[in-house]
């Protein structure tokens, strides 16, 4: 296994009554030329066959004080909660997607399926990125980039949550002349 892991809140459906929230660590970037990133799922679980359906989703970005809601939604089905209730967490509004963002998640990544490969215990759902919100206050104001240590992002290790630590360098920075 390889960890650290991002800790994501992965919303889906196209209306309230089949809207849910989910929690996985299998999930990563594929390409950044077109963008694409990927969630892989049990095929038994209840937002493997919304997402089928649906063929979109959305990653949210989890943080610390985030940290109670993104478990308790990684241990309890949809089939039986409703996860945004139960954890008070806000249903927004994404802009391209009909499924929801996670109203209380640093930053939104809004995803449309563009194929699905099955790899065993897991399906693999690999998706085009077609929008990402972030809240304002975590981008910076000269470059327009997303401030990770100011947001207090949460990972996942071997079955233990970690907020992220401070940044060490920059990428280059070992050879970047002058520093």
């Amino acid at each position: 296994m390889l960890y650290p892991l991002p800790a994501i809140l992965v919303s889906c459906g196209s209306e309230a009554g089949e809207y849910n929230v989910f929690t996985a660590s299998w999930v990563g970037t594929l390409c950044s030329n077109p963008p694409m990133c990927y969630v892989s799922i049990r095929p038994e679980r209840h937002s493997h066959g919304i997402i089928s359906r649906r063929g979109e989703f959305v990653l949210n970005l989890t943080t610390v004080s985030l940290a109670y809601a993104t478990d308790w939604c990684g241990v309890k089905s949809g089939r039986e909660h409703n996860k945004f209730e139960a954890m008070g967490l806000s249903v927004g509004k994404s802009s391209v997607v009909s499924a929801p963002t996670v109203g209380e998640s640093p930053l939104s990544i809004e995803c449309r399926v563009s194929r699905i490969v099955p790899l065993g215990s897991h399906d693999m759902f690999m998706a085009e990125v077609v929008n990402v919100q972030a809240e304002d206050k975590y981008l910076d104001a000269e470059s327009g980039a997303f401030n990770m240590e100011a947001a207090g992002l949460l990972a996942y290790s071997h079955g233990k949550y970690f907020g992220l630590g401070e940044m060490i360098g920059r990428f280059g920075w070992t050879v970047k002349k002058g520093g």
